[in-house]
């Protein structure tokens, strides 16, 4: 089986609720750009929209986006609207609400409880659809998300929404969302270099509450909103050359076996790189490979 031939179904699957999806997934932040939001230099339309045409091809059914996606000349939304439209019976388009950009792409105050479902209805339009099937609410540094999520949860019972997430929590915030309705996922900054205990508590706890883990970052590491790192530690390099992958499949791979509930949503503008992404659901690391990588965040940490 050589890389061009793996498809998403290899990484194995996950129910978001009631939604099947191969646990590897697409993340749409870098459709538009070569870095994040405003940073970088806009897409070529046509090869973005190729992009998401070769992820489906390849059995990707769960694509991350936001409204505020967007650089100077795309809109991570229209993109997959155009691309995809009509979407296959069993795509997964998860979102996120609460941060705000304004026309010139400038960030905004985030969105007040009452402003969600104007958030909600954005992307609705820009998608093309009826209803999201998984939004999150993004904490943007808020104590309590109560307010917040309950305000997301009206939203679900009116139809809007079909499952509910979250994004940057604590344990804490988990739990004041379980209080109010049910979670299907929460993403996480989260990488093999980036060690942080908080995160470790809320992969164990989504494993434990069965809800689905879904780090970002995952392959950009510290780059974070630029890309892909290229600063990789020396074992995620050895595991690399060992293997004959790329240091972010080894980086994917190391993600994936933090637990069967874990999603990677890997982002990536150029179709070869989307290859290698989805590939990296069949790669099946070693305990030693798994011992010498976590001791990379033993180090960093």
């Amino acid at each position: 089986m050589t890389v061009e031939t793996i498809t998403a179904d290899a990484s194995g699957t996950w129910l978001l609720g009631d939604l099947p999806v191969h646990r590897i997934g697409f993340g749409a932040m870098r459709l538009t750009g070569s870095a994040a939001f405003h940073l970088g230099t806009p897409s070529e339309r046509e090869r973005s929209i190729a992009v998401l045409r070769k992820a489906v091809e390849l059995g990707v059914n769960h694509i991350d986006t936001a409204a505020f996606y967007f650089s100077s000349l795309r809109s991570a939304n229209e993109l997959i609207n155009t691309a995809l439209a009509p979407y296959p019976d069993d795509l997964v388009i998860a979102t996120k609400v609460g941060p705000y950009r304004d026309y010139d792409g400038e960030w905004g105050t985030s969105a007040r409880p009452d402003q969600l479902r104007g958030h909600v209805e954005e992307n609705l339009r820009q998608l093309g659809r009826d209803h999201l099937d998984v939004v999150h609410l993004r904490r943007m540094g808020q104590d309590s998300i109560a307010e917040h999520f309950g305000a997301l949860a009206e939203l679900r019972t009116a139809g809007l929404i079909r499952h509910l997430g979250i994004s940057a929590v604590q344990p804490r915030h988990l739990a004041e969302a379980l209080d109010i309705a049910p979670v299907v996922a929460v993403q996480n900054r989260y990488a093999v270099d980036r060690p942080d205990p908080v995160d470790d508590e809320v992969l164990r706890l989504c494993g434990e509450h069965g809800i689905a883990f879904v780090p970002f970052y995952a392959v950009a590491g510290a780059a974070g909103e630029q890309g892909a790192t290229t600063d990789h530690a020396a074992a995620v390099l050895s595991v690399a050359r060992s293997r004959g992958v790329s240091p972010a499949q080894v980086r994917i791979a190391w993600a994936l076996h933090q637990g069967p509930h874990v999603l990677a949503i890997p982002g990536t503008g150029d179709p070869a790189h989307l290859v290698e992404n989805v590939a990296a659901g069949a790669l099946r690391l070693t305990g030693d490979e798994l011992a010498r990588l976590d001791e990379v965040r033993a180090q960093t940490g």
